[in-house]
């Protein structure tokens, strides 16, 4: 593949084959040399071939091997001709990051800080555990995939201010009647829990702040601990991505390419409008799923320390948006897929609160190491449908991981002062902080390349993992 360097921040695969689009990697030199294989750098030209793309097919500085489309991969396709992919949202979808601020200082939590975490780790079940979450009815369900947050709001589990600091108002409209039994009976016992892999809980101290006045609109300060959630739609979810990518393989209105992970559908099919209803469907329970989080993160900050924590932001990560974005000059509607992305729009795209600061972008690093909150940029409109990374994204496998970093790790973060709550040592070991790139150098990649600019860094206190 011939693959530029165009600037400091800016890779481009130039069209070869039968690619519709050139191919366009954010990243920094040194991310780029270190962290970038070929495999990845494939899927995004494979991206590039689908019918309706455009103007790139698109990769963030977390880009790593993914199904279909590359962790840290964007494509817009064309709303009337275009095509939607599966495999361009992932199999958890609307997997995501919320982050609420607790109004505590540093000195006030580390007291209660082990206790705290414990009764965290009690009240939000993680991992591929018997635990149950919140009890719903099947009715519940139903209104839960049709109405997303307005159903929890109906049911106290919300309130008004969760829904205007959730992506969409954690409800996306859709029929409600295209999600399976099956894919309904693997997520009525999920709401409200972690699950496993590279989900966690984690307690955190605003380390840095970068930006003071957009800091102090998003509720954080110096010094303040908060905690970040992420998690997506479970079982839900991936039984959906399940069903519709089988249903594909055995129709005649599918998309075939020559990698059979990228199986698609019109989006005018009926098998496309299908899947991306219960895609919504699927991304509403993902939404809820985190609020009930949320709101047991509440019940424990207020039984120890008299606070509700307040709800700064909640944001998906895997998920297709009918979208409307300027190209060469014209208003277009697109679906954006974002996988292992998310949306970063700045000031003049954001609605209220944050029509005047951009809503707030969350960017997980590895278990151990920071986290940020950042701000999109004019530019990424252009640069990438208003698209920037959604974590530090992996460079060892989890079988890697625990080769390399068994028995290891807890001393690791013990000698950062992190305390964690891990459903097994596996997990610990799966998620060893070097699995993961540098997230410092991926945001400062970010915010070199003009997609999103930092708010504020946060170092953790204590982690739940799945």
């Amino acid at each position: 593949m011939n693959v530029r360097r165009i600037d400091d921040y800016t890779y481009m695969i130039d069209k070869e084959d039968d690619m519709l689009v050139p191919g366009i990697v954010y990243s920094s030199e040194a991310l780029f040399k270190e962290s970038i294989d070929e495999g990845s750098l494939k899927q995004v030209m494979n991206v590039a071939k689908l019918p309706g793309i455009i103007k790139a097919s698109y990769a963030m500085p977390d880009i790593h091997l993914g199904y279909g489309f590359p962790i840290g991969g964007v494509a817009a396709f064309d709303a009337e001709e275009g095509i939607v992919s599966p495999g361009g949202v992932g199999y958890d979808i609307n997997c995501g990051v919320a982050l609420v601020s607790t109004g505590l200082t540093y000195e006030e939590f580390k007291p209660k800080l082990k206790v705290v975490t414990d009764d965290l780790f009690n009240e939000i079940p993680s991992g591929l555990t018997s635990r149950k979450g919140l009890k719903v009815s099947s009715s519940d369900l139903s209104e839960i995939l049709r109405f997303g947050l307005k159903w929890a709001m109906d049911h106290d589990l919300a309130i008004r201010d969760d829904l205007t600091h959730t992506e969409d108002g954690g409800s996306i409209e859709n029929t409600g009647s295209n999600v399976s039994k099956a894919a309904q009976q693997r997520g009525i016992s999920q709401i409200g829990t972690l699950g496993a892999g590279n989900h966690f809980l984690e307690v955190q101290k605003v380390s840095d702040i970068f930006d003071k006045d957009a800091a102090s609109r998003f509720g954080l300060m110096e010094n303040e601990v908060t905690v970040m959630i992420h998690t997506g739609s479970r079982g839900l979810g991936h039984q959906v991505a399940t069903d519709y990518i089988r249903m594909l393989r055995e129709s005649d209105q599918a998309i075939r390419t020559s990698d059979a992970e990228l199986i698609s559908a019109p989006i005018k099919s009926p098998l496309g409008e299908k899947y991306l209803d219960a895609m919504r469907s699927a991304a509403n329970f993902a939404f809820v799923n985190r609020q009930i989080a949320i709101y047991r993160i509440r019940e424990v900050f207020e039984r120890h320390f008299g606070v509700r924590p307040k709800l700064v932001y909640s944001l998906a990560h895997n998920i297709a948006k009918e979208e409307t974005h300027t190209v060469d000059g014209s208003r277009i509607r697109v679906i954006v897929h974002r996988k292992g992305a998310t949306r970063a729009f700045p000031s003049n795209l954001s609605s209220s609160p944050f029509e005047d600061t951009g809503h707030p972008v969350l960017i997980p690093g590895s278990m151990g190491t920071a986290s940020y909150v950042l701000v999109g940029l004019p530019d990424n409109l252009t640069k990438s449908f208003g698209t920037t990374c959604h974590g530090a994204g992996r460079v060892l496998s989890r079988s890697q991981a625990v080769k390399r970093y068994a028995g290891i790790v807890e001393k690791e973060l013990e000698r950062k002062s992190v305390y964690a709550r891990p459903a097994t040592k596996q997990v610990l070991y799966e998620e060893a902080p070097e699995s993961y790139k540098n997230v410092d150098e991926v945001v400062e990649a970010v915010y070199g390349a003009r997609l999103a600019r930092p708010v504020a860094r946060m170092i953790p206190l204590s982690v739940v993992k799945g």
